[in-house]
């Protein structure tokens, strides 16, 4: 809808032209009717027109002023004039504003506006196209730049440095300059990978937005730095050291690092760890830091969420992590059957904290992590809360993908916890492997979109079939199921956790905020904030 405004100090005429044209049908809509250019330049600054059709003989301020303003203001915006034949030779004028046309009130007829109107309305959708054309072209030129970036950057790391020169000339025209100053370089990892990657509809929309934010930061903040994506899940800052200057530069790069972190976290709700490496001043000597900083896999994986360290290396304990398996199979194992949720947390945590301390090569702690979830699941076999559609593969991807090991203690809770939501709802369901592998499924994936196509995919399914085989053995249908669990989990967090109902929103997916309180009042018969509500009025009368 392009939006119309429509300016005359003849009421009247206000009230014809608003009257005569069916505004709708046109793809417009009249945000306002005003009866001089003060008025209507000050409601112009609060909601810009598209178009304006102004009379230019008006108290206050005319409308050749009018215009002025709003072209100043918006110089694509379309202007019609509406003038009386004493006022012509304004309107002579306007056309040096580049106003578009003018009519004359004397013999005005709504079609001949309406047909200017047609004209406006083809011109500015062809505008819109020339520009989405142009951005389109410009977000072309901007990722081929930064994929010739991130090939400069693994070429250093992986090929020999043939020639200095050539490396510093090619370095110098992505901003990189090394001669005559140092560079100190950071790796920047985002944390919550697999959740970070669920937010983005690809990898690559994801690399361009981070690398947008970086920038824009850098630029601001520090415009010798220069941003350099490696992978999908990692990149390097270079900051620029002046020799010779006594003030510490990595106490100057924590600032930066800082300010970093806030920005992607606002912006693009994912947060950021770096770790810091050395100065250096030559081609040969950033090519063995990079490489060193990419090695460091045991200093990241036991890093923090949003945190920032110097290089260091790691000592990693000689005993023998499966030493305890056994403990730990059986403490969880007990734990799972006595069907107490609440434990999930604080046990997991214990062996987070456990691993954290000895500090296990992360290859051993993985290996330790996937044979216990698998034994478990084993184990639990009679439940039939895991089958072979949800197996050893999908399990493997999964924890091979994490980095840290604070994300698999994460995960490892969400896993675990959703025995319990799976395990009740075998009470109330049929015994079908499918029906279960998908309340499974969906259990695992509250915090994302789950479709009914994809899930019978996942189960090798018809989704036809499905559909009617899910309704038949639960007596709902599989989207209804899937909108119960979802308002269980908002439910949860409502009552649990301070999180605003936008964030419990986009943990669990949705990307509409009207949509998804919708869904929740028509399950659980109230809004989440008169759930929140109701929620603390119980606790209160539980405390009296």
């Amino acid at each position: 809808m392009y939006k119309v405004m429509l300016v005359d100090d003849d009421y009247p005429v206000l009230e014809l032209l608003s009257g005569a044209i069916d505004w709708n049908k046109l793809g417009m809509e009249v945000t306002g009717l005003y009866e001089n250019g003060a008025v209507a330049l000050e409601a112009a600054n609060h909601d810009m027109p598209d178009i304006v059709v102004t009379d230019i003989g008006m108290p206050r301020m005319n409308g050749l002023e009018l215009i002025r303003e709003l072209k100043e203001k918006h110089p694509r915006i379309r202007v019609a004039i509406l003038s009386c034949h004493s006022e012509f030779q304004f309107a002579q004028q306007a056309m040096k504003l580049n106003v578009q046309d003018y009519l004359l009130k004397d013999t005005l007829d709504p079609e001949d506006l309406e047909k200017l109107l047609l004209q406006f309305r083809t011109s500015l959708d062809e505008e819109s196209s020339t520009l989405s054309r142009q951005n389109e072209l410009r977000q072309l030129v901007d990722r081929n730049r930064e994929h010739h970036k991130e090939s400069f950057l693994r070429a250093t790391i992986h090929e020999p440095v043939l020639s200095a020169e050539a490396w510093m000339k090619e370095a110098e025209s992505f901003g990189l300059g090394l001669k005559g100053r140092s560079c100190l370089p950071v790796a920047c990892y985002i944390d919550g990978q697999r959740l970070a990657r669920q937010r983005f509809v690809s990898d690559d929309v994801l690399r361009f937005a981070l690398n947008n934010i970086m920038e824009e930061v850098l630029r601001g903040e520090e415009p010798g730095a220069v941003h350099f994506a490696y992978d999908v899940l990692r990149s390097f800052i270079f900051i620029p050291s002046v020799s010779g200057i006594k003030t510490n530069p990595y106490d100057l790069a924590i600032p930066l690092l800082m300010k970093l972190q806030a920005m992607v976290e606002k912006t693009l709700k994912i947060r950021i760890s770096f770790i810091i490496g050395r100065i250096c001043t030559t081609p040969s000597e950033l090519k063995q830091e990079l490489n060193e900083i990419l090695g460091a896999y045991g200093q990241r994986f036991y890093m923090k969420a949003k945190t920032i360290e110097k290089k260091e290396a790691v000592t990693y304990s000689g005993k023998d992590l499966f030493a305890v398996y056994d403990e730990a199979v059986s403490a969880l194992r007990e734990m799972l059957i006595e069907g107490n949720p609440d434990k999930v947390q604080p046990m997991v945590s214990h062996w987070v904290a456990y691993l954290n301390d000895q500090r296990f090569p992360p290859e051993t702690v993985k290996d330790w992590i996937l044979k216990l979830v698998l034994d478990l699941k084993l184990k639990l076999k009679s439940m039939q809360l895991f089958r072979n559609h949800f197996s050893v593969e999908i399990l493997h991807r999964e924890l091979l993908e994490m980095d840290t090991l604070e994300e698999m203690g994460e995960w490892m809770v969400h896993f675990f916890t959703s025995f319990f939501v799976v395990a009740g709802e075998v009470k109330v369901l049929s015994k079908r492997p499918e029906v279960l592998d998908a309340c499974q499924y969906v259990s695992l994936h509250l915090n994302k979109k789950i479709s009914l196509d994809e899930v019978a995919e996942q189960l090798f399914l018809n989704p036809s079939y499905f559909s009617r085989l899910f309704k038949k053995e639960t007596g709902e249908t599989f989207i209804e199921y899937v909108n119960r669990m979802k308002v269980e989990r908002a439910k949860e967090l409502l009552d649990q956790t301070n999180l605003s109902v936008a964030k419990i929103c986009e943990s669990l997916g949705y990307d509409n905020h009207s949509y998804f309180i919708k869904m929740f009042k028509t399950v659980a018969g109230v809004t989440p904030q008169e759930y929140r509500g109701l929620s603390e009025t119980r606790e209160q009368r539980a405390e009296k």
